[in-house]
C-alpha cells in the first residue's frame, strides 16, 4: 500500500536541497575566490581558509592512495539510502528526526558531490585559539555533525520510552 509523500518524512526533502544550495554555493565561492591554504581572518578566532580533504572527518585516511575517496562515496550514497526509508517510514508529523535525517542526507550529498566532482571535499571554515585550530570543515559538515546531534537527542525523546514509561508509572500508581 502506497503512502502520499506528504504523509511520510520525505515531505523534509525540502531541508536536504537547502542544505545543497548553501553548502555546494559557499564551496564555489570558496573556489573561485580562494587559492589553496589562502586565509582570510573575519573576526576574531574565525578565518574563511581554503583547504582540501582527500579524506573523512578530521582528515581521517587522506594519507591513502585514492582508493578512499571511493570508499567514503559508498558510504555516503549508504547512508542516504538507508536514511530516505527511513524517511518514507515515518510519519511527517517525527520533525526531529526527519529534520535531522534531511541534515544528515544534505550534508553527505554535498561532500559525495565534492568527492566525485573534485576528488576532495572543500573545506573552509577556520575556527581557532591562539595557534590552536580546530580542524577545517564546511557546511555539510556542520549540517551532518548538526543532524547527528539531534538523532541522539531524539533517541533520548523517542515517543517509544515515553510510552514504555506512562506504562511502569500507571502500573505503579494501580498498587
Amino acid at each position: 500500500m502506497k503512502k502520499p509523500i506528504c504523509s511520510t518524512g520525505l515531505r523534509w526533502l525540502w531541508l536536504v536541497v537547502v542544505v545543497l544550495i548553501l553548502d555546494l554555493g559557499s564551496k564555489q565561492l570558496i573556489l573561485q575566490n580562494f587559492s589553496l591554504y589562502e586565509s582570510i581572518p573575519l573576526i576574531p578566532y574565525f578565518n574563511l581558509a581554503y583547504a582540501q580533504n582527500f579524506g573523512a572527518a578530521f582528515s581521517f585516511l587522506a594519507d591513502k592512495d585514492g582508493w578512499q575517496r571511493w570508499f567514503f562515496a559508498l558510504i555516503a550514497i549508504a547512508i542516504c539510502i538507508t536514511l530516505l526509508v527511513m524517511m518514507y517510514r515515518s510519519s511527517a508529523k517525527q520533525k526531529l528526526s526527519n529534520i535531522a535525517y534531511a541534515l544528515v542526507i544534505g550534508g553527505a550529498l554535498g561532500n559525495l558531490f565534492d568527492r566525485l566532482v573534485h576528488g576532495f571535499v572543500v573545506d573552509f571554515i577556520d575556527f581557532y585559539v591562539g595557534e590552536w585550530h580546530w580542524p577545517t570543515f564546511n557546511i555539510a559538515d556542520s549540517a551532518i555533525c548538526i543532524g547527528a546531534a539531534l538523532i541522539i537527542i531524539e533517541s533520548f525523546t523517542s515517543p517509544g520510552d515515553k510510552k514504555a514509561s506512562s506504562k511502569e508509572q500507571s502500573s505503579k500508581n494501580s498498587h
